[in-house]
C-alpha cells in the first residue's frame, strides 16, 4: 500500500491531479484492482480525481471568522459561482472550500484565494475580489 500511495503522489505531482489513464496503467503495472486504487485515492484528501481549478477559494471558518460572517461570504461565493464548497466551477476557474482556521484571525472574516489573503471581507467585497480572478 505504501508503494501505492507513492505511485499516485508521483502521477498527483505530475499532472496536477489522478487521470484515469495513467490509474489504469499503474493497475496493469502493479496488478492492483482498479477497485482498490481508487479506495486508497478517494480516502486521502491530498489526491484528486478532477483536473485542478485555476483558483482556489478558501473561506476561513474558524471561531472569529465564523463570528464575523463567514458563513454568508460562503453563501454569496455560491450565489455568484453556482457552487458548492468542495466543488469547482464548470469552467474550471474556480474551486470552493472551507478551512478551518487559516490563521490571520485578526483579519477576520478571511478569504484566500491561490495564495492572495483578502482580510475584512464582506459579502458585497467578495462580488468585486472574484472579478479580479475571472
Amino acid at each position: 500500500m505504501t508503494n501505492l500511495i507513492r505511485v499516485l503522489q508521483d502521477i498527483q505531482r505530475e499532472c496536477g491531479y489522478l487521470k484515469r489513464e495513467k490509474l489504469e496503467e499503474v493497475s496493469h503495472r502493479l496488478d492492483i484492482p482498479m477497485s482498490r486504487i481508487y479506495s486508497v485515492a478517494t480516502f486521502y484528501k491530498s489526491f484528486s480525481l478532477v483536473p485542478p481549478a485555476k483558483h482556489k477559494i478558501m473561506v476561513c471558518m474558524g471561531t472569529a471568522c465564523y463570528v464575523r460572517g463567514a458563513p454568508r461570504i460562503v453563501e454569496r461565493i455560491t450565489q455568484v459561482l453556482g457552487i458548492n464548497p468542495g466543488d469547482s466551477t464548470k469552467d474550471g476557474n474556480f474551486k470552493l472550500e472551507t478551512v478551518n482556521c487559516i490563521g490571520a484571525c485578526a483579519l477576520g472574516p478571511l478569504v484566500m484565494i491561490d495564495d492572495d489573503y483578502h482580510g475584512k471581507m464582506t459579502p458585497q467585497k467578495i462580488v468585486k475580489v472574484l472579478e479580479k480572478y475571472k
